[in-house]
């Protein structure tokens, strides 16, 4: 059993001299279990009142080592407190790695089929994963690509492999490639604190949209823009998508409300043909 934060912290108040705590204050099986064991001990006050303190004789310090695996309740208490906390600590402290759960493995994917300079931990770095590899970016937080790069979401796992395939599609931009898989929020976060802009490649549908607008716009604003291909409309009339339009289409939806120009374009042309267009429709379309 783990011990709750909220009862670890009114055990540690318990340990000052005279100190009670209303039984109300306190209810969890493992409070429970501490009264079973003669840890605690409880006094009735009134009919609706009582108190907890500690046993005279107890051994807190034991007890809690046995039953919890807990060394320090104070280095405990501090450990669960704490927002980046590492699995390292949390053995030191309790005895186990599993102590709370924690994102050991943060970060994202990027890709480039040119030389990108950048700086990880205020060190140079050139990136260029060799064909068929990514670059895993773990602390995010000290990256930061070249000013003149451009960040390109990319919505698909295909399409993320197959960039240089994609080329012709960003010869005016220094671009680096970033992946929305796996997704969380290491992403976001890091792309609304660098100054580069982001550029939002997906899929060219009401779905597509709709990520790219709550995923990306809501949080970054201006420096974010969505990207319709020149080809656009080629590829809407010849690979483009029925099935999918009818599926996603909502007629009550006022899809006029978007005011960048680029996905008033895209809608025009989803409207126009009733179809929609998927992603991986790009790759060798040169």
């Amino acid at each position: 059993m783990k011990l709750p934060l909220h009862i670890a912290q009114k055990l540690q108040q318990l340990l000052l001299p005279g100190e009670t705590i209303a039984s109300s204050g306190m209810q969890h099986s493992a409070v429970t279990k501490m009264l079973e064991d003669g840890l605690l001990q409880k006094q009735q006050l009134s009919k609706t009142k009582a108190v907890l303190f500690i046993s005279p004789n107890a051994d807190v310090a034991a007890y809690l080592h046995n039953h919890f695996g807990i060394s320090n309740l104070t280095e405990y208490i501090a450990s669960v407190e704490a927002t980046e906390q590492s699995r390292a600590g949390n053995v030191l402290v309790s005895g186990n790695s599993k102590l709370q759960p924690v994102r050991t493995f943060k970060g994202f994917l990027i890709n480039s089929y040119d030389s990108i300079n950048a700086s990880i931990n205020h060190q140079p770095v050139i990136i260029k994963p060799l064909t068929g590899t990514y670059t895993f970016i773990h602390a995010f937080e000290q990256f930061v690509p070249d000013a003149a790069v451009t960040i390109v979401g990319i919505e698909n796992p295909e399409n993320f492999a197959a960039i240089e395939k994609q080329r012709y599609l960003f010869a005016g931009i220094q671009p680096l490639f970033v992946s929305r898989y796996p997704q969380s929020n290491d992403l976001v976060k890091w792309l609304a604190a660098i100054p580069n802009p982001y550029l939002h490649f997906g899929d060219l549908d009401f779905a597509g949209i709709n990520i790219y607008q709550h995923e990306f716009k809501k949080q970054l604003g201006s420096k974010a823009s969505f990207f319709v291909p020149s080809n656009t409309e080629e590829l809407l009339q010849k690979f483009g998508n029925k099935e999918l339009f009818n599926r996603q289409y909502n007629p009550s939806m006022n899809y006029q409300e978007n005011t960048e120009a680029s996905i008033q374009q895209l809608l025009q042309l989803m409207l126009q043909y009733k179809k929609v267009l998927e992603q991986e429709v790009f790759i060798n379309q040169q």
